[in-house]
């Protein structure tokens, strides 16, 4: 059974390393220019992080079992919201068109 102390202990510890990871790093690079590689690399990041939350909910080892039209359903809204990102590169359409593409599939 763990106590408070012990609770106390590794929570001071989790919010240390926190620091060192997130706000260290910020201080040691202020005012140094990244090379040009490193600053492309870290573009990735929001990306790649956002498409693993979507794909996590868009793909899913059940997704078939209800059928295909209710798996294809957030699929489709996908693929619209897609569509309109690349064309209008504006985060509020596309969240709009896939709120609105999704309802409209899910009353089909």
């Amino acid at each position: 059974m763990m106590g408070w102390g012990d609770f106390l202990i590794i929570l001071a510890v989790c919010g240390v390393a926190m620091l060192v990871c997130r706000v260290l790093p910020l201080f040691l690079l202020k005012g140094r220019e990244l090379p040009e590689g490193v600053k492309q690399a870290l573009g990735f990041i929001p990306p790649a992080a956002f498409a693993a939350l979507v794909a996590n909910d868009l793909l899913s080892p059940g997704m078939f079992d209800a059928g295909l039209w209710p798996a294809a359903e957030p699929l489709l809204a996908a693929v619209a919201v897609i569509m309109v990102s690349v064309v209008t590169k504006s985060l509020l359409w596309s969240a709009v068109t896939g709120v609105a593409v999704y309802a409209l599939l899910s009353m089909i």
